[in-house]
């Protein structure tokens, strides 16, 4: 009997193992795409015209409708199956990735980026599903965190595999390759969960989904990132003013829809009552703010050093590097140490020492210095912040949550945060676009009003850090009830 003919019980520990690594290498695939892109937009507008809001949207697409549909995809894996939902979504991904890889003009890239984000939210939620259900309560505590911390490292290391992709330009495609590599490693993907995916419950459980509020949601985040993106391109301010006014009317719709349903026992596509909880509420708009912040960064520092001092990719990879360093010494040795003792105070003076570091990171940059030691002192620091910032995020969050609600907590949280990435683009971005000229010097120019964009919104994360209870994390804190 094959693994996929079997239920997650009857799986010996070789058998999970192989799945575990299978939903592992999607995941890395979906989280990888969010940043890998960024080393590559100086070269895709120089191969397809694209416009600065092309660009744009090249990354913001994605991340829209990765956020946007994760919790719907969450709720077509309960209601068809996470097996079936999971090898849905990576074909689907494989298939957008192709269409990336081959685009002609810039609409159709960012048609494909969009399709490809939709594809990543059928595939993402049901890894977290597969592992829960392939493992223990105490098993999984260890693989989850080793799954949380391959995600992060995914994220960090994009641009850096991105740059030097583009630098191998094997067989000549160039900037290309950083799609079309999905395809063997999405089609291996794809090969393995058919072979040691266990059965999760293919059967139709009946679809309570409340597709009116997933479509509310979705089209109030586009018209705000249209009318933000577009505004400094192609749009008057009385168009832009009227698409915002709408976009923002269609989410609070969307919300109010959502409270409605609750209130009458049927499904929605949020749970109001998560954000009752001061701890829950807060948490989100940090780790919104925060992810609007860094992902807006990440982008211009990767076009700013291409555009503005003609860094070649692997270069640009390789300034990438001090960064992730300090994300990782974060993550793995301060954040487990300091955090229970600090509480609060330590993700605070993570984000105050993160847009410290990106701030001199951009006016280094603006000045022409493209290395040295001062530069990778600022990315370290800014490294080390950003790690000290979003590891606590989660924890935060979720720390009062009943566990009846700790699935729905979570990807509510991860929708936040892809569409807070979403969202950083569209304001990082314009705030550099719109100020940016069109020689090496004068597109130096945009980092100085993207820089206090960046600033503006991990301000907004410490803030909203700063209302979590100051014992957040102290011994005597009751844990949340079921």
């Amino acid at each position: 009997m094959t693994p996929g003919s079997k239920l997650p019980h009857e799986l010996d520990d070789r058998q999970r193992a192989l799945a575990f690594f299978t939903v592992l290498t999607a995941v890395v695939l979906e989280v990888a795409d969010t940043t890998i892109v960024n080393t590559a937009l100086p070269a895709i507008r120089d191969g397809l015209g694209a416009s600065p809001a092309a660009m744009q949207w090249i990354v913001a697409g994605y991340l829209l409708t990765l956020g946007s549909l994760l919790l719907l995809g969450g709720r077509l894996g309960d209601a068809f199956g996470h097996r079936r939902l999971f090898l849905s979504g990576v074909a689907s991904f494989v298939a957008a990735s192709a269409m990336c890889g081959l685009a002609p003009t810039p609409g159709v890239l960012v048609l494909a980026r969009v399709l490809q984000g939709a594809a990543g939210a059928m595939m993402g939620p049901q890894t977290m599903a597969i592992v829960q259900l392939l493992y223990t309560p105490l098993e999984r505590v260890r693989r989850l965190a080793f799954f949380g911390m391959i995600i992060g490292l995914a994220a960090i290391i994009g641009p850096i595999i991105g740059g030097f992709l583009i630098e191998l330009n094997l067989f000549g495609l160039g900037w290309r390759l950083i799609f079309l590599i999905n395809l063997p490693v999405g089609l291996f993907a794809l090969a393995m969960g058919r072979m040691t995916l266990p059965r999760t419950g293919e059967e139709h459980h009946g679809l309570a989904i409340d597709l009116a509020g997933a479509a509310l949601f979705a089209e109030g985040f586009g018209l705000i990132l249209f009318a933000l993106i577009q505004a400094h391109e192609n749009l008057g301010p009385l168009a832009a003013t009227a698409i915002l006014t709408a976009g923002i009317a269609a989410v609070g719709w969307g919300w109010r829809r959502s409270v409605a349903r609750r209130a009458h026992g049927l499904p929605a596509m949020i749970e109001p009552s998560l954000f009752a909880l001061p701890t829950f509420r807060w948490g989100v708009v940090a780790a919104m703010a925060f992810n609007s912040g860094a992902v807006g960064f990440l982008m211009i520092f990767a076009v700013a050093l291409q555009q503005g001092l003609a860094l070649t990719p692997l270069k640009t990879a390789l300034i990438h590097i001090p960064f992730g360093l300090g994300v990782m010494v974060a993550v793995a040795l301060l954040v487990p140490r300091l955090l229970p003792r600090l509480g609060r105070v330590l993700p605070m003076a993570g984000g105050v020492l993160m847009a410290t570091g990106i701030v001199s990171t951009l006016a280094l940059i603006h000045v022409r210095i493209d290395g040295g030691p001062v530069l990778i002192a600022a990315l370290a620091l800014a490294g080390i912040g950003f790690g000290t910032l979003s590891g606590p995020l989660g924890p935060i969050a979720v720390s009062e949550v009943p566990r009846t609600h700790a699935g729905t907590a979570s990807a509510t949280m991860r929708t936040a945060q892809q569409l807070g990435g979403a969202l950083g683009i569209a304001l990082v971005g314009s705030a550099y676009f719109s100020a940016a000229g069109h020689d090496a010097a004068a597109r130096l120019a945009g980092l100085v009003p993207g820089a206090i964009m960046v600033a503006v919104l991990l301000t907004v994360s410490v803030l909203a850090v700063s209302r979590l209870p100051a014992t957040l994390f102290a011994a005597e804190r009751k844990p949340p009830a079921d």
